[in-house]
């Protein structure tokens, strides 16, 4: 790799550096919004904003080069679907539950560490079974005590008892520990106690669980579980705190009825039919498809001997989902970038592109995806998502061109975040 600032550790770059300013020199700039591949630009940051993109000249008085010029420079990626607070998925289903919360936070930081490294410098954290240790990962990164990338964290599952966001099959529910129920609800009163809980713990959204999990003991992908009336009342709390929920949806009906709950965006979609489709066209309602991940499940997870409804559950959904995913393109309904990170190992989020384009997408389709569609989904539009002025000053690098094979994303040689080079 040929870094200017190569030599400088990635945990030294824990703490931020305050007030540096960096001159990228970029062998290729890709412009997101228009497609062009831009040369012969260079990037000014100043601090973690980007203050000029401009034609290469001399190197601007006080700043430092980053000599990035035998790369493609595109925005720092962004993933909508992580669970980098937890253990991830095995064979073993009691791995949350005797992994204690501060270990859980420990286990957080390393999974932070490779996802930056692997150029994603933003990502939605969509739930933890040890509530709320995502919250203390994301504060750790923000102060600078970890390296990791911007984290927007929804705290715990809001979740029926027995539902898709609970850990089932381990002990009777009501002997888990209070830190794994948080959000567990029964009616709509406690939709709105739960979700007003979660925003005075300093959470950014809300997640809700409206249908059963592929990797969720004795719930079903298909049904219902959250019902539209619990979901408003979460809505209604996270709008009157200046936020948003997503809603882990597989089946068709439980999709619907997170639309009309108002929602933002859908997680997995997997069952989504065309009404479905449809309606989230038509009310600007996010699908984030993690269309990878079942090749994941049903190759890893058959070999260390996951539970059987898990491979049962994922064979059911992972084509259909694909071709679901296919339709949405084609009718044009909002999509953007979640992996699902933590069902596979944390670093290899960026395989999803490859299968995105596979299923109907354009690489940059694609990456708008992991870009500016990603950020317009955090509220984040003006900031992140962009090389451009004013922006938060993250960007990778990589080698060849990922408008012709989106794949070399999933090799990155260079990473900057806020004005900081990780990588």
């Amino acid at each position: 790799m040929r870094l200017a600032l190569a030599a400088v550790s990635l945990l030294a770059l824990a703490t931020p550096a305050h007030g540096q300013s960096l001159y990228v020199e970029a062998g290729r700039l890709l412009d997101v919004d228009s497609g062009d591949v831009l040369t012969g630009q260079c990037i000014l940051t100043e601090g973690e904003r980007i203050v000029a993109v401009e034609p290469c000249g001399p190197l601007p008085e006080g700043a430092t080069r980053v000599d990035w010029s035998a790369y493609t420079v595109l925005p720092g990626l962004i993933d909508l679907h992580t669970h980098l607070s937890d253990t991830g998925s095995s064979a073993d289903l009691s791995d949350p539950l005797k992994t204690s919360p501060v270990d859980t936070v420990l286990i957080g930081a390393r999974n932070a560490r490779v996802t930056l490294a692997a150029g994603f410098t933003t990502v939605r954290d969509v739930g933890t079974y040890r509530g709320l240790t995502d919250v203390a990962l994301r504060n750790a990164i923000n102060k600078g005590l970890v390296p990791g990338p911007r984290m927007f964290v929804a705290g715990a599952y809001l979740t029926h008892p027995g539902g898709g966001g609970e850990l089932n099959g381990v002990v009777p529910n009501d002997e888990l520990p209070g830190d794994m129920r948080l959000g567990v609800l029964t009616n709509r009163q406690e939709a709105a106690d739960k979700a007003s809980y979660l925003f005075d713990q300093d959470v950014d959204f809300l997640k809700l669980i409206a249908t059963g999990a592929v990797l969720a003991i004795g719930t079903e992908p298909g049904e219902p579980e959250l019902t539209e009336a619990e979901m408003r009342a979460a809505v209604q709390v996270a709008a009157a705190r200046g936020s948003y929920a997503t809603a882990h949806a597989h089946g068709a009906e439980g999709i619907k009825n997170a639309i009309r709950a108002g929602v933002r965006s859908i997680e997995h979609a997997s069952l989504i039919d065309e009404e479905g489709l449809a309606m989230a066209r038509d009310h600007g309602v996010w699908l984030v498809m993690d269309v990878f991940n079942g090749d994941y499940i049903d190759e890893v997870g058959t070999a260390e001997g996951w539970p059987e409804e898990y491979l049962r559950k994922n064979r059911e959904t992972t084509q259909v989902q694909r071709d679901n995913f296919r339709k949405a393109v084609a009718m044009g309904v909002p999509l953007a970038f979640g992996s699902d990170a933590g069902v596979f190992p944390h670093g290899m989020n960026a395989r999803q592109f490859g299968y995105m384009v596979a299923n109907g997408m354009t690489p940059l389709q694609a990456i708008r995806a992991a870009t500016v569609n990603a950020a317009q989904v955090l509220g984040r539009e003006g900031e992140l998502g962009r090389i451009a002025t004013g922006y938060l000053a993250d960007m990778i690098a990589v080698e060849g061109d990922p408008l012709a094979d989106v794949t070399v994303l999933e090799q990155v040689s260079g990473v900057m975040k806020g004005g900081q080079v990780f990588r």
